[in-house]
């Protein structure tokens, strides 16, 4: 058996280990009866079932990442929420008893204890490789008061107390994952909390006895406050920040006919510097959805750290969106004289047409003309450093309509030509126009008799330019969806080109609830 590994750089542990191999894993039977220990046996086939199982992982078709900048942003959002839960914390009664020198024997309560704030002045959030992100509290402090009953011997008093709370120390660790529909998951993997300072101040008669033993009370308030905190952070994750991470699309819909998958690929990833989420990134018809005949290849990310988020979309993300709105049929147009604005002079009749092909006039006298454009095959498009940029095929179907409304087929011209993309991202949504240079024509069919191609040019021009081209951008206009969470907006932009992969860099603003 022949086992040969090559290293390139992937999603998974920061390498894709590309296998080839000879022979299946059944192969390793047949190793322990040579020569070969069971050692040696059992390191080929550990070797064998890891290589395999790294093959299982799949390029994302998208990338999501946010920076260091971009996750200090969200933590100032999630430190004041967190602050608001913190503030509105009830602590449950207190109440026991302890003996005091010279007094003997007293009875304690505590209850009615309400926070009146909770401040969180100093914090920090850090990716966590391997782990997800944890969250650094230091030197926050709060204020609570209550009231207080006490009984000792025949005399019982009442009357309030104000706690003040300081140098509280916190440390949570958030875990990061991912459901079996692909959308992201959160949890709180481990938190701790730690108050070095509590300061209880009593009012009423008898405040002067609780003086007495205070230290007793302040550790039981210490350690209930201590252990509210963090259940109350487990809490917050849970039902806040579960429940926002959640409205990352899945899918999205794009129309009637084609959807987006953003599902996650693998778990967010975190590293030093960022968190990543690799997303599936492919277009789907809503109708029936197929497997895409090529895969994804693995994104170079660059190191940039200017914008608070990042995505990379590859060209397999906007290969797939030819794919699927060709399966759709949604790439074929029909151009009518009325679509040609008049100011391009050109007139869509036999009579107009004749002078190019003068069999047409005898044929189909003075009868209007239709194209049908359409696609043999899905475009498909590279990127690369100076930009996207294809050279689709388009079958160009010229009729003639016919006094009852039928439709005469004249000839059938294969059209192709560079066509480059401008790209730009608007209200969170990917948007982009095209532009077509020279195009050639080649003829593949023709019911009326042969003719110069040569004097179609300039005609097939102005047909694409002034009536396919605004169609094609005023769908591309309307944009595609990015993966963004509710209420995200994006600023700054930044666009970019790569090899195999466009960058679009922004910094993001959240927009509470009204």
């Amino acid at each position: 058996m022949a086992l040969h590994a090559t290293l390139t750089n992937s999603s998974l542990f920061g390498r894709d280990i590309k296998v080839v191999w000879a022979g299946r894993a059944q192969h390793c039977t047949a190793l322990q009866e040579g020569r070969m220990g069971m050692q040696s046996v059992a390191l080929a086939c550990g070797a064998l079932a890891l290589c395999l199982a790294l093959t299982t992982a799949t390029n994302p078709g998208f990338v999501v990442r946010m920076t260091q900048a971009g996750l200090d942003y969200a933590h100032q959002q999630g430190i004041s929420i967190l602050e608001k839960e913190l503030a509105q914390l009830r602590l449950p009664d207190i109440s026991g008893e302890t003996r005091v020198l010279h007094v003997g024997k007293v009875r304690y309560e505590f209850s009615r204890l309400r926070l009146r704030d909770f401040h969180l002045p100093h914090s920090r959030i850090t990716p966590v490789s391997n782990m997800g992100l944890q969250v650094s509290i230091s030197n926050a402090f709060a204020e609570l008061d209550g009231d207080w009953r006490v009984k000792f011997l025949f005399i019982r008093d009442h009357g309030s107390f104000n706690l003040k709370v300081e140098n509280i120390y916190m440390k949570i660790v958030l875990r990061l994952g991912s459901d079996t529909t692909g959308k992201p998951t959160i949890s709180t993997s481990d938190c701790s909390a730690r108050i070095s300072k509590v300061r209880v101040l009593f009012s009423g008669k008898l405040g002067w006895l609780y003086n007495l033993f205070h230290s007793v009370i302040e550790s039981k308030l210490r350690k209930s406050l201590e252990r509210k905190v963090c259940d109350n952070v487990a809490k917050s994750v849970h039902n806040e920040l579960q429940s926002y991470i959640r409205t990352l699309p899945v899918t999205a819909r794009i129309d009637d006919k084609i959807g987006i998958d953003y599902s996650l690929v693998a778990p967010p990833r975190a590293t030093a510097q960022s968190l990543d989420a690799d997303l599936k990134g492919e277009f789907y018809s809503l109708a029936h959805r197929s497997p895409v005949p090529f895969s994804p290849l693995p994104l170079a990310f660059p190191s940039d750290h200017e914008r608070m988020v990042y995505f990379g979309a590859s060209s397999y993300f906007f290969n797939t969106a030819g794919i699927a709105y060709h399966k759709a049929g949604a790439l074929v147009f029909e151009i009518t004289e009325a679509m040609i604005p008049k100011e391009s002079g050109l007139i869509l009749d036999t009579s107009a047409f004749s002078a190019f092909i003068p069999q047409l006039e005898e044929m189909y006298p003075n009868m209007s003309m239709k194209f049908r454009l359409s696609t043999p095959t899905a475009p498909f498009l590279t990127i690369g450093p100076g930009g996207i940029s294809f050279q689709p095929i388009v079958d160009a179907q010229a009729y003639a309509i016919l006094p009852n409304s039928s439709l005469a087929p004249l000839f059938l011209l294969s059209l192709t030509g560079n066509v480059s993309a401008v790209i730009n991202v608007r209200s969170g949504r990917i948007v982009g126009s095209l532009d077509v240079g020279r195009i050639r024509l080649s003829l593949k069919d023709s019911a009326v008799g042969h003719f110069q191609l040569r004097t179609m040019q300039s005609l097939m021009n102005i047909l694409t330019s002034n009536a396919l081209l605004p169609r094609l951008n005023a769908r591309l206009d309307e944009g595609f969806p990015l993966p963004l969470l509710d209420r995200i907006q994006l600023s700054n932009i930044l666009v970019r080109f790569h090899q195999n992969f466009l960058l679009l860099g922004a910094d993001v603003r959240f927009q509470p609830r009204g």
